[in-house]
């Protein structure tokens, strides 16, 4: 058997705080992850005219209901006593590892869910741009069962193949083994690549064939890897089910996309886009930022009541005045007496000055 031919870095290294804390390498490979995954996602927002402020919000919708699910999951599949499933306890705890990535992914995706509610915003959307970026993390955050020594898979006797990063030395057990956590995380990046540029380069409708690459993609990885892995990192006894869920999502995938696109045919008359240009795009929709949807709400309030106020019957007047009238007029009966007796007066002023022309006329021809 050969010897290790690369340094074997340790679990983690200690601060001087209290009597020590420990700081693991496998929690700062899936920081890291997080990291990049979120200046991804901000890239693909803006590409997608989504305000890129609202990664911070995805972040808050996101992590906390993934660690919880890729905890609780983990513990369920794992048979984890249930006094540990919250635990820090260094032995059984959550600081001794213990975390589902497919459990995560649906906690995840319920995060998204909530996200979308709050900004009012298509889920396909921004599932689109996030799942390039969780795949980018899941890539990195494999890195960090190297750390730990776990997710390998089974002995290598051939001392040819015993060669890092084909296989990988055990410490706890002296003897080489497949190094699957390698194999699926450079999986992992390919996939990565190919639906970053799929979102970076394809504009047109529909929108969700991003999510529906990420579930295949990744289902058919977990699915080839899982029955391979040591048996001590395979979820399930009786049924393998980490092994289930990702045929399930790889079946999803292709479920979904061909949905998709049928849905689009239907509606638009074509696969992929519309005979409307502008229609044809699933990045083309802007949305707002909190401030600019507020002064649109204000101004949707103002029309409205400004076509209440107009569609409303006027109020009563009192009896005896036209409808039309103002409170600052006269009735219309006041005015039409005083109209007719002015003609009267007029009427009788002529009279009186033609009486006394004929007065005139008479005396003259005397």
């Amino acid at each position: 058997m050969n010897e290790p031919n690369y340094y074997i870095p340790p679990r983690g290294f200690t601060i001087p705080i209290g009597d020590g804390f420990t700081i693991y390498y496998y929690a700062i490979m899936i920081v890291c992850g997080i990291i990049l995954a979120t200046v991804v996602v901000a890239l693909l927002f803006k590409r997608r005219n989504i305000p890129v402020e609202w990664v911070l919000d995805l972040l808050l919708c996101i992590l906390p209901i993934g660690i919880v699910c890729a905890r609780l999951f983990y513990c369920i599949t794992g048979g984890v006593p249930i006094q540990y499933w919250l635990s820090f306890d260094e032995d059984h705890g959550i600081r001794a590892g213990g975390l589902s990535i497919i459990g995560g992914v649906m906690g995840g995706a319920l995060g998204v869910v909530l996200f979308c509610v709050i900004h009012k915003i298509n889920f396909l959307r921004v599932a689109d741009c996030l799942v390039p970026g969780v795949i980018l993390a899941q890539g990195i955050g494999r890195w960090g069962n190297f750390f730990n020594q776990e997710v390998y898979g089974g002995l290598v006797s051939d001392p040819s193949l015993q060669w890092f990063p084909f296989s990988v030395y055990i410490e706890n057990t002296h003897s080489w083994h497949y190094a699957f956590f390698f194999y699926e995380s450079m999986l992992n990046l390919i996939v990565f690549a190919l639906l970053f540029t799929l979102m970076w380069k394809f504009h047109k409708k529909p929108s969700g064939l991003s999510l529906a690459g990420y579930l295949f993609g990744y289902g058919v990885v977990r699915a080839i890897m899982e029955p391979l892995r040591d048996p001590q990192y395979i979820l399930g006894d009786k049924v393998q089910i980490s092994w289930v869920m990702a045929i399930v999502m790889a079946v999803a995938g292709v479920m979904l996309a061909v949905c998709l696109l049928i849905w689009n045919y239907k509606k638009y008359g074509r696969l992929f886009g519309a005979a409307d240009e502008a229609l044809a795009y699933a990045d083309r929709p802007a949305y707002y930022t909190k401030e600019q949807r507020l002064a649109m709400e204000e101004e949707r309030k103002k029309r409205l009541a400004a076509r209440k106020a107009k569609a409303a019957p006027p109020p009563s007047e009192p009896a005896g005045r036209a409808l039309e009238e103002t409170p600052f007029e006269p009735p219309a009966e006041e005015v039409a007496a005083k109209e007719g007796e002015k003609i009267e007066e007029d009427a009788a002023k002529a009279g009186d000055r033609s009486a006394v022309g004929a007065e005139d006329k008479t005396e003259e021809n005397k």
